[in-house]
């Protein structure tokens, strides 16, 4: 598989069958993800697989109050989320049925390992996830070109202390993602919608689009 078609069609995946990925398939992905770019080659990344049932069931029960909060926004029009309706219902599915999912893998990265240097700009700080997502978004791409499809929500990391301590992830660790894992029950997608480069890249400034 290409890289163009691997990121043009690993898109969020809600619907898995029941099959359960091999180790090797995750081991395959895991090996090249390792790969991801990071800032000082700190690798702080640490992934920890959840297939045991009552495990998924602890987090999916953590998962789902945050969920309904917001899907209740969202019918009450309160929450714009500029999703279409399908969109929406595929997302409350895979909230009730996240427990189903054959492989959940929460994405922990070691503090020590950050190096944020935004905390201070009196707005959200967001540069420490420069040396986690990109880690992560190799493994959706190293899973992708196995046939495996992944969903990434982060709604589980306001659960952090408690997740923790399921898991046993130690002091210095950070939980900074949730990826569903398992063989896609729709196939992959053909055609992602996205906002196209015309409206997104700049050149010299950000009042000069750099296509016409």
């Amino acid at each position: 598989m290409e890289l163009s078609e691997a990121m043009r069609s690993t898109g969020t995946c809600r619907y898995y069958t029941d099959e359960q990925v091999p180790d090797d398939v995750l081991y395959r992905a895991f090996d090249d993800a390792r790969f991801g770019p990071q800032g000082g080659n700190r690798q702080p990344v640490r992934w920890v697989v959840v297939q045991d049932p009552d495990i998924k069931q602890q987090l999916a029960s953590l998962y789902l109050p945050y969920w309904e909060g917001y899907y209740a926004m969202i019918e009450e029009g309160t929450k714009s989320v500029g999703a279409i309706p399908k969109t929406v219902e595929s997302a409350n599915y895979f909230a009730h049925h996240l427990a189903e999912v054959p492989t959940l893998i929460v994405v922990c990265a070691e503090m020590e390992g950050l190096h944020p240097t935004d905390h201070e700009l009196g707005r959200l700080s967001v540069v420490g996830g420069a040396s986690i997502y990109p880690t992560v978004q190799n493994l959706t791409l190293a899973l992708r070109q196995q046939g495996v499809a992944t969903a990434i929500t982060t709604l589980l990391c306001a659960e952090e202390p408690a997740v923790k301590k399921i898991l046993d992830i130690p002091e210095g660790f950070i939980t900074a993602a949730l990826l569903a894992v398992g063989y896609p029950e729709k196939g992959f997608p053909k055609k992602l919608t996205r906002t196209p480069v015309e409206e997104i890249a700049f050149r010299d400034g950000f009042s000069t689009p750099m296509y016409t």
